[in-house]
């Protein structure tokens, strides 16, 4: 990265606080990303102009990850079933979008004359199946992929070996949050670090010890980088995160959906 990219980058987003410095910034002029392009090998490509560093964290947009998996839906190929149709009617809403929300879906969580919240094949639950229309051309949409720990993993494998850098990957999409208005990033899938951390154990300002706190430290990474970010035609895939401290780990962004038992919200 040339010195006055760099600085800018670190301006966007630069938190300091005792011996913490983070920073985050873009991996800018990142190509376009068509079905079956081999996704890691351009990765690595454009990664060759930075200056990358071992424990950087690569968040990345699940958008060109699953648009590499061939994880595209030409809506023009889609017959809507008499549930899609009967769906798409009540919200005015296009009843072929309606037929990949279900088929993405494992479950509809909840559901009314607007809204349609599912919970995917892989657990998570969030609006229309993370099925998305922004970025994409014509009459397509995108879901997730089909396992986003594997992709993660596969372009982590593909860096360490290529670049010698032994980073984290966190692939992030973004989703609505009960309660609260607004969407944030989230970690569906990762590869070399701990999605949680746990502080149970440890004591406050004032010392108390605190009993239930797990820090979803992964989740609050992606949220970061989302800041930098971005959407829309000025948006930029992938983000890179430095300074982050954090456990190496070969756990699954599974480990961040609660147990249904446990789901207070369904």
């Amino acid at each position: 990265m040339k010195s006055d990219e760099r600085s800018e980058a670190i301006f966007l987003l630069n938190w300091s606080q005792a011996t913490v410095n983070i920073s985050i910034f873009p991996l800018r002029d990142f190509p376009l990303i068509n079905p079956g392009d081999p996704l890691a090998d351009i990765i690595v490509d454009e990664l060759r102009k930075m200056d990358l560093k071992d424990r950087d964290i690569i968040v990345i947009a699940h958008t060109i990850v699953s648009k590499a998996e061939n994880k595209v839906f030409d809506l023009e190929t889609i017959t809507p079933s008499p549930f899609a149709l009967e769906i798409g009617k009540r919200q005015e809403k296009d009843p072929r979008k309606i037929e990949v929300i279900l088929r993405e879906s494992s479950e509809i969580i909840r559901m009314n004359d607007n809204v349609l919240i599912t919970a995917t094949h892989h657990g998570f639950i969030c609006a229309n199946s993370g099925i998305d229309k922004s970025n994409t051309p014509g009459e397509t949409v995108i879901s997730l992929p089909d396992d986003p720990d594997s992709s993660a993993r596969q372009i982590r494998e593909v860096i360490k070996k290529k670049l010698e850098k032994d980073v984290a990957i966190i692939i992030s999409d973004t989703f609505g949050r009960p309660l609260r208005v607004g969407t944030v990033n989230f970690a569906i899938g990762l590869a070399g670090i701990a999605p949680l951390e746990d502080i149970r154990g440890k004591k406050d300002l004032f010392g108390y010890e605190l009993k239930s706190t797990i820090i979803a430290r992964v989740d609050e990474v992606a949220a970061a980088a989302g800041i930098v970010m971005g959407q829309a035609d000025e948006g930029t895939p992938i983000i890179i995160v430095r300074g982050v401290e954090y456990s190496i780990s070969n756990e699954s962004a599974r480990e961040l959906i609660r147990e249904p038992t446990k789901d207070v919200f369904r």
